[in-house]
């Protein structure tokens, strides 16, 4: 899997790492001064959160599916829950459904504790 994130550039530019953990697929987001959208807080951009709920998603249908195939979105929708402070941001994603052309697709983003996540992203990708 980090062969295809070394070839996202956007996933690049993060430093965004993957790893298992329990079997499941996780996605790392190093905290960078580059991605802070508020200075004062600080706190991690939103764009960079949904991007990083999106990339998730992606990752998971790819792990999944076995294929090189990107999927390719077709909506995708982020709840912002609470600010993500400066420390490294870690998500999952859950398949909902897996048809032949249409996957669902819902994916969390946590710091600390994943009972607490800072964004939710639902997604639906074409496969």
């Amino acid at each position: 899997m980090s062969r295809v994130l070394d070839a996202i550039p956007y996933a690049r530019f993060l430093g965004v790492g993957v790893e298992r953990r329990d079997g499941v697929l996780e996605l790392l987001l190093p905290f960078r001064d580059e991605i802070v959208g508020n200075a004062r807080l600080p706190a991690v951009h939103g764009g960079v959160l949904g991007a990083f709920l999106e990339l998730t998603a992606l990752m998971r249908l790819i792990d999944e599916s076995g294929t090189d195939r990107v999927p390719k979105p077709i909506t995708f929708s982020i709840d912002y829950l609470r600010s993500a402070g400066p420390t490294t941001t870690r998500a999952r994603a859950e398949i909902f459904k897996l048809g032949r052309r249409i996957a669902t697709v819902h994916a969390i983003a946590w710091q600390d504790d994943p009972a607490r996540p800072v964004a939710s992203g639902n997604g639906k990708f074409l496969l």
